[in-house]
């Protein structure tokens, strides 16, 4: 029988990687995300029969709970959600930052992640579904500027083991993903729309792309049913980890 996910975030990046992962893979995905137009590329490029997809802000509880109440009947059972919408904004030190930055996060990669989550558990419950966050190596390794961003991502890796504790029994599997650096928009969003500073970011780098993490997705999905990965963190070979600082006295 043909499984079916639920992508977040999916009109860009690891989100649209995904989606094409997995119906390659023979996969049907309900993918979702603001930007309508580039939902609709993917529904022309891989067919409606292989994409349904739901335009929605995944911090709009409302729009979230309209779009599932409108799910066609044939769509409804999932039994994989991809928690893959999220964002950082900024890169100043907490002291300058944006509190609407930090708003804006914390309300995408937490609020946001949360409240979706809570309405298709039970679907997944019953299913004996799947669970996979995207989380960041944000969520273990502090960096200047890093500040509330890697909070949140600290909160979807906790929040993961959380379900699988409360999940024990159900036979759903639950894995949060934390890759490093990785070339989509994600930096260019970060800099409020300076492409310059994440062409300058990734220059020379050879960081990670969105397949690597799609298909690390797929992989995780398709294991056993009595096989779960907790949590996998994931970096390009030229990235490793930052040093302390140490502030001297003059």
């Amino acid at each position: 029988m043909t499984q079916t996910a639920f992508i977040t975030g999916a009109t860009s990046g690891i989100g649209a990687a995904a989606v094409r992962e997995f119906v390659g893979a023979g996969w049907r995905v309900i993918a979702t995300g603001r930007r309508a137009d580039r939902l609709a590329a993917l529904v022309d490029e891989l067919g409606a029969d292989a994409v349904h997809t739901l335009a929605f802000d995944v911090a709009d509880d409302a729009a979230v709970d309209r779009a599932l109440a409108d799910l066609p009947a044939e769509w409804r059972g999932i039994d994989l959600l991809i928690n893959n919408a999220g964002l950082a904004l900024g890169t100043k030190p907490a002291q300058e930052a944006s509190l609407t930055d930090w708003r804006t996060m914390i309300a995408t990669n937490v609020t946001a992640l949360v409240a979706l989550t809570h309405r298709l558990l039970p679907g997944l419950v019953e299913r004996k579904g799947a669970i996979i966050n995207l989380s960041s190596v944000a969520a273990t390794y502090p960096y200047t500027g890093g500040n509330v961003y890697g909070g949140t991502k600290a909160f979807v890796e906790q929040f993961s083991l959380g379900l699988r504790s409360d999940l024990h029994g159900k036979g759903v599997r639950v894995t949060s993903i934390e890759p490093g650096m990785v070339e989509t928009e994600f930096t260019k969003v970060r800099n409020h729309g300076d492409q310059a500073a994440s062409d300058a970011l990734y220059k020379g780098a050879d960081p990670m792309t969105a397949e690597d993490i799609a298909e690390t997705m797929l992989w995780v999905a398709t294991l056993p049913p009595h096989l779960n990965v907790n949590r996998l963190e994931l970096m390009p070979v030229s990235q490793s980890f930052a040093g302390f600082q140490v502030a001297r006295n003059a």
